[in-house]
């Protein structure tokens, strides 16, 4: 009788320890596991066209700070910190700060509805076009701990991490911003009937 043996997948923390021991292979599945919130992450805070400019430099900044890593946090919510902080010096050297959240998502206005076609498409692409305008007059910290929450769907300990802010600043802010957004929704739906 023979034996099959399933290959377990390595956790995170494995996988930085072999990081931190030369595994350069370790580190590439760390990669290929995170790479798509990564990307997300720096759309979704205003990356637009350069999220993979960000993101490349963010993994490249968390191999040489793999040392500082000391997993009081997932590795996952340590490397959007990292992405986050990226995209923010993005946005410093641009030297603007408005309109920064969402830019890729509304120029890729593809329909995930499998509604009725057309009419569902346009339906969602008019909510979606609605959330990003609402989205962008936000001010930056609210719209940061709103994405991080709901979009990225964080938990608030990854919130914590990510943003580098105490937790009551997290729950406070993420009310806040959330009391602020739909009253711009609101807004926006008396507008427009």
């Amino acid at each position: 009788m023979s034996v099959i043996q399933r290959e377990v997948p390595l956790d995170d923390d494995e996988l930085v320890t072999g990081a931190r021991a030369g595994d350069l292979g370790a580190y590439d599945l760390l990669v290929a596991r995170h790479t798509a919130s990564a990307y997300r992450t720096a759309v979704l805070l205003g990356a637009g066209p350069d999220a993979e400019d960000v993101i490349q430099e963010a993994f490249v900044k968390a191999y040489r700070k793999l040392s500082r890593y000391r997993g009081e946090s997932s590795f996952r919510a340590w490397l959007l910190a990292i992405v986050a902080n990226e995209t923010r010096n993005l946005h410093r050297s641009r030297s603007r700060r408005e309109g920064l959240v969402l830019r890729a998502a509304a120029a890729n206005p593809e329909s995930q509805i499998a509604e009725d076609g057309a009419v569902g498409g346009v339906l969602a692409a008019e909510r979606r076009a609605t959330l990003v305008r609402a989205l962008r007059l936000l001010p930056e910290k609210d719209r940061e701990v709103i994405v991080c929450r709901f979009l990225l769907d964080l938990s608030e300990e990854e919130t914590v991490t990510m943003l580098g802010w105490p937790r009551g600043t997290v729950k406070s802010r993420t009310s806040r911003a959330l009391t602020k957004l739909r009253a711009l929704l609101d807004r926006e739906e008396v507008r427009h009937g």
